[in-house]
């Protein structure tokens, strides 16, 4: 594991990476992330993101109901739906409001093609197991499904982390999210540090290297604070 000193300066300096940012599905994150470890650099990104929404009629509809990942009481319009059309963003939608409309009966196959497909449909297919559980959303899944899905989502990390992509920032991101930090080869952890660029963020894409983008830069913040707050390696940055 890099020194707890290393781990806080790179949460240091992704924080100002992210501080400005206008991306409302980053401030989504960011206001999750603040809500949850008291990152006061983002106390105002549910508000900015609030403010955002006028100037993106298209997206409007999808990112009102990803507006939960921020937000627990956020209310449902059921004529948003009709606006998320991506089979990811659907899947996850689905779990977010589990609590208040069951999902669909084909939902467990979707899941379940999701876990096979690999890639980022496995790491969607674990964000949304993670909102199921949180929100009690009632799927039968298959007996095995669970460890099925975090030891598919630990393999795309753990079959060679020393080095970084978004894929596997996101993989390693939302095992931690899902409670299953400890199946993250921490040798990943030391090329996530090493590997950010000197603006604080990353930026793995192949189009791309080596540029920083929102996305992957708060992958990789959601990952190191988890792993910083993991017990006996608590931060001491002040919040």
């Amino acid at each position: 594991m890099p020194e707890k000193e290393a781990l806080e300066a790179a949460v240091a300096r992704a924080i100002g990476f992210l501080a400005s940012t206008r991306e409302p599905q980053a401030l989504i994150w960011l206001a999750q992330i603040h809500r949850r470890f008291g990152i006061q650099e983002f106390a105002s990104a549910l508000q900015r993101f609030d403010e955002l929404l006028a100037g993106q009629p298209a997206e409007a509809p999808k990112l009102r109901l990803l507006r939960r990942i921020a937000e627990p009481g956020n209310p449902l319009d059921p004529g948003d739906l009709e606006g998320v059309t991506h089979t990811s963003d659907r899947i996850i939608v689905a779990a977010l409001y589990s609590d208040q409309l069951e999902p669909p009966s084909f939902y467990p196959d979707v899941l379940g093609q999701a876990l096979r497909q690999g890639g980022y449909y496995c790491t969607h297919a674990l964000l949304a197991w993670v909102w199921l559980q949180e929100y009690g959303g009632q799927v039968e899944l298959p007996a095995d499904f669970a460890a099925d899905l975090f030891a598919a989502t630990a393999a795309i990390v753990n079959q060679d982390p020393s080095s970084v992509t978004d894929l596997k920032l996101e993989a390693a991101a939302f095992l931690f999210l899902a409670g299953q930090g400890a199946r993250v080869d921490r040798g990943f952890v030391r090329a996530v540090t090493r590997t950010q660029n000197a603006d604080g963020g990353w930026g793995m894409t192949r189009a791309s290297p080596g540029v920083s983008d929102w996305h992957g830069t708060v992958l990789g913040l959601l990952l190191l604070l988890q792993v910083l707050s993991e017990p006996g390696l608590e931060a001491s940055r002040e919040t």
